[in-house]
């Protein structure tokens, strides 16, 4: 049976182009695939009106980038305060003084700094502003956190992969990205202050230790709706996010609907070491545990059920 679908992802199959999460959203609305994927979860009234599930699958992180040549990765460290000035355009030098509080080993250019965002609809925009938004009150009623912003400085990159090719050949520029662009173009991370006051590094580990503390509860119409940015733990990355799936409620073709769940059914139990080689963590246990329960609720044209919650 051939599915059709529409993510953004790392490595998209021969012959297809991985986009963003608002092209992702908007076909599955129009029901042009078969399922959708997008790191920027809807919300309640949006998945009724669309008549959507939504379900996370992986968990990521969104990894902010430089290239200041003798810096390596990790050993910049920045908040999300500063970040949200960087941003603003209000700190413009690499060498301004706030980051050099932070940074007292580290010999820092007096050059400006080149701010990257994304140009095109993005989960990762939304996961990158609403951890600004969270960090900042000035970001907050400013801009706020959304699939497109209106960036107050700066210049755009269109996709991961834009945002992650402009920093790589801009000296002194600074962007975001998914962890697996930052490691796919060698580009130096950065490390961030969490939420408990610790400096930690993107990776596999943080990244789940971030969704390991997150509320995860789905019990509201549609699935679940967790956006996990800023969560607590000592060895939680700040800005942690999750793929998510958007099915049709009321699907058109429920065989097709069924062979999506099988899939993902075998991948949420048997696939995370594939999920590992592209720096993904799994979304925990008790995720998974919930998810026959809400897969349960789909019907068929006749009323059947999709998938049965005994499964």
């Amino acid at each position: 049976m051939q599915l059709t679908a529409l993510s953004r992802v790392a490595r998209p199959p021969v012959g297809r182009r991985g986009v963003g999460s608002g092209e992702g959203i908007e076909r599955i609305r129009q029901r042009r695939v078969d399922f959708g994927a997008s790191d920027a979860p809807l919300t309640p009234e949006d998945l009724a009106g669309s008549q959507l599930l939504q379900f996370p699958v992986v968990v990521g992180g969104v990894v902010p980038v430089i290239n200041i040549s003798g810096i390596k990765p990790g050993e910049l460290k920045l908040t999300g305060r500063l970040l949200a000035d960087i941003y603003l355009g209000r700190i413009k030098k690499w060498n301004d003084a706030a980051i050099g509080a932070l940074n007292p080993g580290l010999t820092l250019p007096n050059t400006n700094i080149t701010v990257v965002h994304r140009s095109d609809p993005s989960g990762s925009s939304l996961l990158w502003t609403d951890y600004l938004s969270r960090s900042s009150t000035d970001w907050q009623s400013s801009v706020g956190a959304s699939l497109t912003p209106k960036w107050p400085a700066g210049v755009g990159g269109s996709g991961n992969e834009g945002v992650a090719s402009y920093v790589q050949r801009t000296r002194f520029a600074i962007g975001y990205v998914e962890y697996i662009y930052s490691r796919k173009h060698h580009l130096s991370n950065v490390s961030l202050r969490n939420r408990n006051g610790r400096f930690v590094q993107a990776g596999r580990s943080t990244f789940r230790a971030a969704a390991e503390t997150a509320d995860w509860d789905w019990h509201a119409a549609g699935g679940f709706q967790q956006l996990p940015t800023d969560q607590p733990g000592n060895e939680s990355w700040p800005v942690t996010g999750a793929s998510f799936i958007l099915i049709a409620s009321s699907p058109p073709t429920a065989a097709k609907t069924a062979e999506v769940l099988r899939f993902f059914d075998w991948a949420l139990h048997q696939g995370e070491a594939l999920a590992g080689e592209l720096d993904y963590a799994p979304v925990p246990r008790t995720v998974i545990d919930e998810l026959p329960a809400l897969w349960g609720a789909l019907r068929d044209g006749s009323g059947q059920r999709i998938w049965p919650e005994d499964r």
